[in-house]
């Protein structure tokens, strides 16, 4: 299900100092991209909610295809400047049918990801982002939709790629992780026991002695 990352007093939440100085410099990265990516949206006011949840799922896809680990749509940025303008959007007052926004999308998303939405001070503007997971094991699916960014653009996921099976590549995607991790594991292991060497080596000299 999605969590919505409280910035500032608002609700009597607070989020510390380094969190707030993460985001705000994470937002000033994506802006410095030259154009929006596969796994970038920049949006200025549009709030509507079906276009919210086809993002989600366009952007989950597209990140695992370009090897993000996350996808984002940021709100309050002019989409050709990438200036930073802020944003009327409130999600948190925004419903679908008798739904929260953030409710509603998770229950048309499927299979259920961590989605976060983030109130963000920016220069004495509101921006409002999504940090979105990538897709693991399976297509991200909205409304029983599969969407994928093309460029700049959203398409429905199994009309444009006819070739090769998406799921395919997920598969690839999740061994190159798992290796990695397995990698990481071995690596650490391997200095543990050196590690454990040196510490008996040392003992063993002090025995003698």
């Amino acid at each position: 299900m999605g969590y919505v990352g409280y910035i500032g007093t608002e609700r009597g939440d607070l989020v510390s100092i380094t969190s707030i100085e993460y985001l705000q410099s994470l937002v000033r990265e994506l802006v410095k991209l030259p154009t929006e990516t596969e796994w970038v949206e920049f949006k200025c006011n549009n709030r509507e909610p079906q276009l919210i949840g086809e993002y989600i799922s366009a952007l989950s896809n597209s990140a695992t295809l370009c090897g993000r680990t996350k996808g984002y749509v940021v709100w309050g940025i002019h989409d050709d400047t990438h200036e930073i303008i802020g944003t009327e959007f409130q999600y948190r007052k925004m419903k679908k049918g008798n739904e929260e926004l953030e409710a509603w999308l998770s229950r048309m998303v499927s299979p259920r990801i961590n989605f976060k939405f983030y109130k963000i001070p920016m220069d004495g503007k509101n921006v409002v982002m999504i940090e979105i997971p990538c897709a693991e094991k399976q297509p991200v699916q909205f409304a029983g939709v599969e969407y994928i960014r093309v460029g700049t653009n959203k398409k429905n996921l199994k009309e444009y790629w006819k070739n090769r099976g998406y799921a395919e590549i997920l598969k690839e995607s999740a061994r190159e992780k798992k290796l990695s991790k397995n990698l990481y594991l071995e690596m650490m292991m391997q200095m543990y026991t050196w590690s454990l060497y040196s510490v008996l080596c040392k003992l063993k000299k002090h025995v003698r002695r």
